[in-house]
């Protein structure tokens, strides 16, 4: 079993089996599963099943997410077990894979670009909010496959005092070049947070999906 396998699993909306959609959202450093499942609320039709599991103690992974990969083990390879798990769960309750959309903020979005990225498919959509891929550099050498028009938000502030605005542009080119449908998002000055446009996105798409 893994670091982040005994986490709280928080749920929102219909019975995974009576769902149309199935929405996974993974909150940030030092939140929660109740945290993250507030946004949920407020985007989800009431025909989506929404999904929120809880890191070890609040967190996902140790350091910043552009440090060498080896120093964020094994919590990282266990963050992503957990995702695949929970993706299992709605699968095998009858919501197909291109009906789920994986989301998240800050070490959230950055688990949901990783995770799709090195599990390329074609699925219901990403939301990533003030993230990028992970590790010291991005080799586009190591993601292959197809996300096959998978719709990918990516958002954040060109100042975000975590996420570097260079590494969210590369992390939208490689999932382009994986097949995603992006659509990149760059917010003058704001801070490390989520806006209403983003919102209104994810609530629009998530509608059109159920």
């Amino acid at each position: 079993m893994g670091k982040h396998d005994s986490g709280r699993l928080e749920s929102h909306g219909p019975s995974l089996s009576d769902a149309a959609c199935g929405l996974i959202l993974l909150h940030g450093r030092g939140a929660g599963a109740a945290d993250i499942m507030a946004l949920g609320r407020r985007i989800a039709p009431e025909s989506c099943a929404v999904l929120a599991p809880e890191a070890h103690g609040n967190t996902w992974y140790p350091v910043s997410f552009l440090m060498p990969r080896e120093q964020n083990e094994p919590d990282l390879s266990d963050a992503l077990s957990r995702i695949a798990g929970v993706i299992a769960t709605m699968t095998e309750a009858g919501i197909p894979r291109e009906k789920i959309v994986l989301g998240g903020f800050s070490q959230g979005a950055c688990l949901s670009l990783e995770y799709v990225a090195r599990n390329p498919a074609r699925h219901g959509g990403v939301f990533a909010l003030s993230g990028g891929l992970i590790g010291p550099r991005i080799d586009s050498g190591e993601y292959s496959g197809s996300l096959s028009e998978t719709p990918v938000l990516i958002g954040c502030s060109d100042v975000d005092p975590y996420i570097p605005v260079e590494r969210v542009r590369e992390s939208a080119a490689v999932m382009e070049r994986l097949g995603a449908t992006v659509d990149l998002r760059i917010y003058p000055g704001i801070a490390h947070t989520v806006v209403e446009d983003e919102l209104e996105y994810m609530a629009s798409h998530l509608a059109r999906l159920a």
